[in-house]
């Protein structure tokens, strides 16, 4: 709710039932503007062309409707005024932006029984919502009770958006394989990585459906890379600063292609925060800087590796027939003990942005 407006020279003053102000430039306001001349409401798309208004106009009068609930403005280019709600100026506030309470940066004491959920109910309306929350909250779930078919990917994939072509297919299957080009598909152990770093848009998500397992070994490991970030920003800044500054570079090189791609480490956004952790050891490629640097960068490797091995930071499970991981590639790294014997997964990707899409529509975001 709004509780009082002041129009001043290029702008107009917002204060809301909560005391807080914001300030919202006309041109900006005019450019956002709801009206059905300014916005096309069945497609979701702007329908004014902003390079043609005027820089200079004006709120020629605004009057607060309903209580407060919205506004009326009438702009020195219009003949009526255009409504905008509360809900719009307080969507869009700078002083009211949401620190984001969904997320739970975690280590090994703080995962229970709560990240496991049922297979049937997860593909429920009610329950998939329940899901995608621990998903986005934990960065990783166990859906339980699958049949050991490719459908229980599919079933899982088509639910939250779309099955990921890469260079493995859409929906795979794997077990130990020499003959592939990737670590992966060895008994070997996998120390904790992220996937696709040779990929300018890497996955993000990953599901592993376990299909058969006739086997010891081979622990399923889960590390927050929130929580290595978090923990290396507060014990020494200048790792931090080195991680999110240098751009590493991954590479695939085999079964007919040649990929690469940089980024860093510690991926942030325009205001410092951090959006995505992107580890792998077995992926990088050899890039130089000044031995200064490098020296550096060797020490933070050195310290990332540490913590996410460290298993206090480690969530360990050997996947049951009939068990299906799903984790967030941009935040969590995952790993895999060794292993002898038989063990078939069946998996595929999702993009980051049809993840974000369904978390959007679902309300969890």
């Amino acid at each position: 709710m709004i509780k009082n407006i002041k129009i001043l020279p290029d702008k107009i003053n917002i204060l809301f039932s909560n005391d807080k102000e914001d300030n919202f430039l006309n041109i900006w306001l005019r450019d956002h503007a709801r009206d059905e001349d300014s916005w096309d409401h069945r497609s979701n798309q702007r329908k004014i062309f902003t390079a043609k208004l005027d820089p200079k106009l004006h709120i020629k009068k605004a009057i607060l409707k309903d209580n407060g609930k919205s506004v009326d403005i009438l702009w020195s280019d219009l003949k009526k005024p255009i409504n905008y709600s509360s809900n719009f100026f307080l969507e869009n506030s700078n002083k009211s932006q949401k620190i984001n309470n969904n997320i739970k940066i975690w280590d090994k004491k703080d995962i229970g029984e709560e990240i496991y959920t049922d297979f049937q109910n997860t593909i429920t309306n009610d329950g998939f919502k329940e899901f995608l929350e621990k998903l986005y909250k934990f960065g990783f779930v166990v859906i339980q009770n699958c049949k050991t078919e490719m459908s229980s990917v599919e079933k899982i994939a088509n639910k939250i958006g779309y099955v990921r072509e890469s260079i493995f297919g859409g929906l795979w299957s794997f077990e130990s394989n020499n003959d592939m080009a990737d670590s992966a598909y060895t008994q070997d152990e996998l120390r904790p990585h992220t996937d696709s770093t040779y990929s300018n848009d890497a996955p993000g998500l990953q599901l592993l459906l376990c299909c058969h397992y006739e086997a010891t070994g081979g622990e399923s490991i889960m590390v927050d890379g929130f929580k290595i970030a978090e923990k290396i920003y507060k014990e020494n800044r200048d790792l931090y600063t080195l991680l999110s500054e240098i751009e590493v570079t991954g590479q695939y090189i085999g079964d007919g292609v040649f990929l690469e791609a940089k980024r860093p480490i510690f991926k942030l956004n325009s205001n410092k925060e951090l959006v995505q952790v992107s580890f792998n050891n077995y992926d990088r490629a050899a890039f130089r800087m000044d031995d200064e640097k490098t020296l550096k960068f060797y020490d933070a490797i050195r310290e990332f590796d540490l913590i996410a091995n460290n298993r206090e930071y480690q969530w360990r499970h050997i996947l049951k027939p009939g068990e299906l991981l799903i984790f967030n590639n941009w935040r969590i790294l995952h790993g895999r003990g060794s292993f002898k014997g038989d063990r078939k997964m069946s998996g595929c990707y999702i993009n980051k942005e049809d993840f974000d899409s369904s978390c959007r529509m679902n309300k969890v975001i």
